[in-house]
């Protein structure tokens, strides 16, 4: 698909943002702690998998990530954050998913709501936008990666497909469930990706003009800034130019 590789901007200037704001820690952790309420072995529960693989490959140290677990599976107490998503459209109609994790909801909806209609965009409805992204597991691999041998490791583990990007490298597409097979099956034959997660992809992309993409970009990155949001999601294809200026 032509989205990829913008899709791929996207994340990687998001995860930059991030980076700089300091706010990556709190959110590997909150997800960690909430990924162990539903077991704390990562090898059997694919949603702690990624986020622990996110947690050591952004440094965080083995006594904290295991500190996250324990107050997920109970064994320490933690805050009780609840899981909540929102939904809606940006400028030139492209979908937003925002997934959160807070403690108040009111003040979450109140600020989300804020940052759409300071943008040009609408919080919708639950299950307007939801069905247009699916849980996915994305392999991402630079140029130069053998692509017989990552191909041979992942199609016999169960993964859906092997996308060639326009920059060279390879994309590994999974289902969320098939995810830590076929990340095994990678690591057996040592074939380290560049990066390797569970999320929400979207089935279509909406290409928008550089106005409407400039005012996308700044809704995403606003929404990203909150502190209650932990991931946002979009179907927007945003033009190269934007990224260049950003």
């Amino acid at each position: 698909m032509a989205g990829h590789s913008k899709w791929a901007n996207i994340q990687h200037h998001k995860k930059a943002q991030d980076a700089k704001r300091g706010k990556l820690f709190t959110r590997l952790i909150r997800e960690i702690t909430v990924a162990a309420r539903d077991g704390g072995d990562p090898d059997s529960n694919a949603r702690l998998r990624s986020a622990v693989d996110k947690a050591y490959s952004a440094n965080m140290p083995k006594d904290t990530i295991e500190r996250a677990i324990k107050r997920g599976t109970g064994e320490l107490e933690g805050e009780g954050y609840m899981e909540v998503r929102y939904e809606g459209y940006g400028p030139g109609g492209a979908a937003v998913l925002i997934d959160c994790m807070t403690d108040n909801r009111n003040r979450t909806v109140s600020e989300i709501r804020h940052v759409f209609a300071k943008f040009n965009g609408n919080l919708g409805t639950s299950g307007s936008v939801a069905y247009l992204f699916s849980n996915t597991g994305v392999i991402r691999f630079a140029s130069g990666a053998d692509e017989n041998s990552v191909m041979e490791s992942v199609l016999e583990a169960g993964a859906d497909d092997i996308v060639d990007m326009e920059d060279g490298g390879l994309e590994v597409i999974t289902g969320a469930d098939e995810f830590p097979a076929v990340v095994q099956a990678l690591e057996a034959r040592g074939l380290v990706p560049d990066s390797a997660e569970i999320t929400m992809r979207a089935s279509t992309a909406v290409p928008l003009s550089e106005k409407d993409g400039e005012t996308m970009l700044r809704l995403l990155d606003t929404l990203d800034t909150l502190d209650d949001v932990q991931n946002v999601y979009s179907n927007a294809e945003i033009p190269d130019t934007i990224f260049e200026m950003a």
